[in-house]
């Protein structure tokens, strides 16, 4: 039993049909990256927001984070499932990021802004890997990462209109 605890964690070959894992897996590590980003910049600003909408933008945001920090295990998950090891470093998911921290604390109506922004520069990376797995015959990472480029486009729209 000792020696299953040595066991270091290592890339391996899988059969699933996917034709080449490593640029999928590639683009899943962004997208892990931009998701851990967006968890805890957006856990940030609900714990900071202050002002006449405070409530509902920090139940909005409370509920988003909770989404994306769910997001990030299936994501890693499907890494995993692919035969590749899921990023162990932060500094790796805060330089593959897209997703970028803010100078200091910005008002209630910056915070909402920033995060429709970076909401919808997700997405549209997102869509490149969609487009790559459909290119490697990889349906489940298109899937998945189809319905998570989705809620970053819902979470984009509900930040722009309370932004209004």
């Amino acid at each position: 039993m000792k020696d299953a605890m040595k066991v270091v964690p290592k890339e391996e070959k899988v059969e699933t049909g996917v034709q080449d894992a490593k640029p999928v897996a590639k683009g899943l590590s962004e997208a892990l990256a931009d998701t851990y980003r967006m968890v805890f910049k957006t856990h940030a600003y609900h714990w900071n927001v202050e002002g006449a909408l405070f409530f509902p933008i920090h139940k909005l945001t409370e509920e988003q984070y909770n989404n994306l920090f769910n997001a990030a295990d299936e994501i890693a998950e499907r890494m995993r499932a692919l035969g590749q090891l899921a990023p162990a470093r932060l500094d790796e998911l805060t330089a593959q990021s897209v997703v970028k921290d803010a100078g200091k604390l910005p008002s209630a109506q910056a915070m909402v802004e920033d995060l429709a922004d970076d909401h919808e520069k997700v997405a549209k990376r997102m869509h490149k890997l969609i487009s790559l797995a459909d290119e490697h015959d990889d349906p489940v990472t298109a899937d998945l990462i189809t319905a998570r480029s989705a809620f970053h486009e819902k979470a984009a729209w509900m930040l722009r209109a309370t932004a209004k």
